[in-house]
């Protein structure tokens, strides 16, 4: 069963970085992909940002320059290195896949992706 457990959310001041993880596990899949999404209260789920197994990365525009998406060598942990972060990135953060496809999916079809619990980022002004 597909299990992704996302951690190093935090809180931090605007301008500041941080690095969240999503480890994975319950697949092998030569085809997936892998996404980070999130959502601020009130707000409804917005992408991120995704990774397919191909290697190819796509970004919402408002956090591209500032955001990087990836993934360790095994292919078992993505990562989304977050700076320049500013109040407008507050949000819970939640890790995301795709198995047997590549992100086509990513950002509007929800409903095809496997979800971790998420993890809370909080950037103060």
């Amino acid at each position: 069963q597909v299990q992704l457990v996302e951690s190093g959310g935090d809180s931090v001041q605007a301008g500041g970085s941080l690095r969240l993880s999503c480890a994975a596990s319950g697949f092998t899949s030569r085809k997936y992909c892998m996404a980070w999404f999130r959502q601020a209260p009130g707000k409804e789920r917005e992408g991120v940002a995704a990774a397919d197994a191909r290697g190819r990365t796509s970004y919402v525009d408002s956090v591209k320059g500032r955001f990087t998406i990836s993934q360790d060598n095994a292919k078992t942990t993505l990562y989304l290195q977050m700076n320049s972060l500013q109040p407008e990135d507050t949000a819970t953060y939640y890790c995301a896949v795709v198995v047997d496809d590549y992100c086509y999916a990513f950002p509007s079809r929800v409903d095809m992706f496997y979800w971790g619990k998420g993890t809370l980022v909080t950037i103060s002004s």
